[in-house]
């Protein structure tokens, strides 16, 4: 199980966490799964860029990102060339670091 330290945030993750993630899972489920809870518009399907991260670290071991990502990506507020859908990248066997942007592109955003 790859380890998956997610960097802090402000309001999403203030201390940061690291967790052991699970293989093949999109990163956005082993994200909402240990609470950190970045935001995800589309529900999943590859329509939005609200689930947007950075990996810091271990991005290479990922499966490369298909032309539908990239297009969506090109959106993305804090686009880098780690930049990431983390619905559609699913956890490898390699340390992975991610960075949570500090702004989405969200209209509509809605918090519990």
């Amino acid at each position: 199980m790859p380890e998956i330290v997610v960097l802090p945030h402000p309001e999403i993750c203030p201390d940061g966490v690291t967790f052991q993630g699970e293989e093949g899972k999109s990163l956005l489920d082993n994200l909402l799964e240990h609470g950190v809870e970045v935001e995800h518009a589309c529900e999943k399907s590859c329509a939005c860029t609200t689930c947007h991260v950075i990996l810091r670290e271990g991005g290479g071991s990922l499966a490369p990102s298909t032309e539908d990502e990239d297009d969506l990506l090109d959106r993305a507020w804090g686009l880098t060339p780690q930049s990431r859908l983390s619905c559609q990248a699913r956890v490898a066997g390699e340390r992975l670091v991610v960075e949570v942007p500090r702004y989405t592109i969200n209209y509509a955003k809605e918090r519990k």
